[in-house]
């Protein structure tokens, strides 16, 4: 072989392993790989069982609605998680918001309008407490917002018992302007003969935007890095605790969206709903390539670890197997996925060695 043969054949190799890094380097890989494989598998199952709902335009809908909710706190929360930070209380956020909606529109005659937008002023207010608090008291934001979530919970259900009496509140389809704001967060569009919730359509939107948000901005850069190291982050001028702040306040936006989707879909709010959301956000997260270090993750894994959580859950129905395996699925899958995600990052570095 001549000089330039080999050279070129050097060359080729070497651009052959770059790409193969390059690859293991994106966080929603095993995301990807791993909802294809769970599709297969349900889709191989309902085949074998003759149970095909799980294939068809119905059942799609009805797997992506669920990814959808999950997958809009995911998201926010795979941001928070790459900025080094936990939230655990936006499942109280999501009950509390959409409990402030109902009361404020059917309780005391409110345009649901204005209830929505007091009830994202009290979402945005709690973000920011939970955010200033980690700052402030340097406390682990895991136990802040633990302890946040047990007050705003125990605080939403204490004030719906003494205003109405209980923990639920209906009526919110009858109430002033829920025809002007259901078709924003409860209609439905029609697709081959089946509904598909416009949760889709929001779920969708806010990952291509926290995805370009992450990727071609200066603040989603300043996010990996104060995520990886935030002392280093501010010595080079990143506004380390404006940011952390900022991505609380987001995330409660999530669940305030989710909390009001969830409020004009059903026509009515419970103070224990969303409870545990805020563990299978951080399972989504986790699952679509985010460290619970910081510093790494991506917004389309949290997309695709949403549509794995929702293909799990429905598919898991719609072949006749007994839900209450579901849970037990989803523990499998966060430990596969932290393993993978592991074993990924390791091969990366010992081939940049």
């Amino acid at each position: 072989m001549t000089p330039i043969a080999e050279k070129r054949k050097h060359d080729e190799r070497l651009t052959q392993e770059s790409f193969t890094r390059k690859m293991l380097r994106r966080p929603e890989l095993a995301a990807i790989g791993g909802a294809v494989i769970v599709f297969a598998i349900f889709a191989l199952i309902s085949i074998s069982l003759k149970k095909t709902g799980f294939l068809t335009v119905s059942g799609v809908a009805s797997y992506l609605q669920v990814a959808s909710e999950i997958g809009i706190l995911g998201i926010a929360v795979s941001l928070l998680m790459i900025g080094g930070e936990f939230d655990l209380s936006i499942g109280s956020i999501l009950g509390a918001s959409g409990m402030i909606t109902a009361i404020l529109s059917a309780q005391y005659g409110w345009n649901i309008w204005s209830a929505i937008l007091v009830s994202l002023f009290v979402s945005l207010a709690i973000g920011a407490i939970n955010g200033f608090l980690v700052i402030r008291t340097r406390l682990p934001s895991f136990i802040v917002t633990l302890g946040t979530m047990f007050i705003f919970r125990g605080l939403t259900i204490a004030y719906t018992r003494q205003i109405t009496g209980r923990t639920q509140v209906g009526g919110l389809k009858n109430v002033l302007g829920f025809d002007s704001a259901s078709p924003f967060f409860a209609s439905k569009i029609n697709i081959a003969g089946s509904d598909f919730a416009i949760s889709i359509v929001w779920w969708l939107v806010i990952a291509a935007a926290a995805t370009y948000f992450l990727l071609r901005t200066r603040p989603g850069n300043w996010i990996f890095g104060i995520g990886g190291d935030q002392n280093a982050s501010r010595n080079v001028g990143v506004p380390v605790d404006r940011m952390k702040i900022i991505l609380f306040m987001l995330t409660a936006t999530a669940a305030w969206l989710v909390g009001t989707i969830q409020v004009l879909y059903t026509g009515s709010a419970d103070t224990l709903r969303g409870q545990g959301r805020e563990f299978y956000a951080i399972i989504v997260a986790v699952i679509g390539g985010t460290l619970l270090t910081g510093g790494y993750g991506s917004a389309v894994g949290a997309l695709f670890g949403a549509l794995i959580y929702g293909m799990v859950q429905q598919g898991i129905v719609y072949v006749g197997i007994d839900a209450d395996w579901f849970q037990v699925v989803l523990g499998a899958m966060l430990v596969g996925a932290v393993l993978v995600n592991n074993f990924i990052r390791r091969r990366v570095s010992a081939e940049g060695k």
